[in-house]
């Protein structure tokens, strides 16, 4: 005999499992430490690249006044304020992408707790 209680909860963890629970249980893998400095990495890498391309996609497009100017400027100066934007905007990148895998990883958790206590019950129906 079907016991109406456990098809129920049989389907809403069903139910997690192939929406939700996909990305939960693959952050669950993981400590979150480790997660989180794989994602900074990550991060560090594409806002590199972003910056880069930032950065020739303006002097794309000053080219001309670029040139024009490059005898005139102080080119020390000029790299320096180069690298200064770039470590402000790759900083700033990295403590963005470090707040918001904090929180998914902590979101993650929290579901994942529910899962684990859910199949903690399922098990004591089915010993019932």
């Amino acid at each position: 005999m079907l016991n109406e209680e456990r098809v129920i909860l049989m389907t809403k963890m069903a139910s997690y499992e192939e929406g939700e629970g996909k990305k939960s249980m693959s952050l669950g893998r993981y400590f979150r430490g480790d997660y989180i400095s794989i994602q900074l990495l990550r991060a560090f890498f594409c806002g590199t690249v972003a910056y880069l391309l930032g950065f020739g996609l303006y002097v794309l497009y000053d080219f001309e006044t670029l040139i024009s100017d490059v005898y005139k400027m102080d080119l020390f100066v000029f790299s320096q304020n180069i690298i200064i934007w770039y470590a402000v905007f790759v900083v700033g990148y990295c403590v963005v992408t470090y707040a918001i895998c904090a929180y998914r990883y902590a979101r993650a958790k929290k579901s994942l707790k529910l899962y684990y206590h859910n199949l903690k019950k399922l098990d004591s129906l089915y010993r019932q």
